[in-house]
């Protein structure tokens, strides 16, 4: 299992690497709408949309929205703030459910975050590739979530005793988290460091974007568990589906699409 999720991982890391750095702004567009589109085939799930027509025309309306903001730059900006609201509200609902109070598990309201959240996360990702410097800065920030997520694996299976939120995920600790937080903020702090670019700001987006990421993935533990699905997909060996692999990134790119100035 460990070993299948780590060729995977190498694997999509080196994609991305490609995406980011060789393709031409409208290549990366399209090839980030791509991944978009399949998360949004994945995610019709959690809306209660089983049959093919209704996943496909889930994801068609992902395409045709982000066809609209590409076409449209200056709607790019308002939907990656919907995304930030979206991602808001959703972690509002996520700490109420561990509180004991029912979060809301609607169908239309989880296609409605799906939609949100996917479109956000998509123009996010092509405002920050954009922006000067934009390619390093989305790898810096995949290397954040990444190391969010190794450092959890690694602190939870080796240290983990109190669970973070058991109604969601069994599995994840508060030990994991605090792994996970701390090699993220040593591996992008550090290079923020030998640039000359941390301080009081930076270190606050950090922590951000962290908190963020831990939220990204426990509002996918919460999705699967109300529509009753154990991953999101089957595309990626030993991590399931894209939704189970990007979760973090999801929630991390529109929020950081907002604090790229003050990084």
């Amino acid at each position: 299992m460990l070993r299948n999720r780590v060729i995977t991982a190498v694997g999509l890391a080196l994609a991305a690497l490609a995406v980011i750095y060789l393709l031409p702004p409208f290549g990366f567009a399209l090839a980030i709408g791509v991944v978009a589109v399949l998360a949004a085939w994945e995610w019709a799930r959690f809306a209660g949309l089983h049959a093919g027509w209704q996943r496909g025309l889930y994801a068609i309306a992902i395409a045709a929205l982000g066809v609209a903001a590409l076409a449209w730059p200056g709607l790019q900006v308002t939907v990656i703030w919907i995304g930030v609201t979206a991602w808001a509200a959703a972690i509002a609902g996520i700490l109420s459910h561990r509180a004991g109070r029912t979060f809301s598990g609607w169908p239309w309201i989880a296609a409605l975050l799906g939609i949100a959240v996917i479109w956000a996360a998509w123009m996010a990702a092509v405002v920050v590739r954009a922006a000067p410097n934009g390619a390093h800065w989305l790898v810096w920030l995949f290397f954040l979530v990444s190391a969010v997520d190794i450092g959890a694996y690694f602190a939870g299976t080796t240290w983990g005793r109190r669970k973070l939120a058991p109604a969601l995920s069994p599995a994840k600790t508060w030990e994991g988290v605090a792994g996970g937080a701390a090699l993220s903020a040593l591996v992008c702090g550090g290079a923020l460091a030998a640039l000359g670019r941390l301080d009081a700001a930076s270190c606050a987006v950090i922590a951000v974007l962290i908190a963020v990421s831990v939220f990204g993935d426990l509002l996918e533990s919460l999705l699967k568990r109300q529509s009753g699905v154990k991953d999101s997909g089957t595309l990626l060996p030993g991590h399931g589906g894209l939704l189970d692999r990007f979760d973090s990134e999801l929630a991390a790119l529109p929020v950081f699409a907002v604090l790229l100035p003050f990084v």
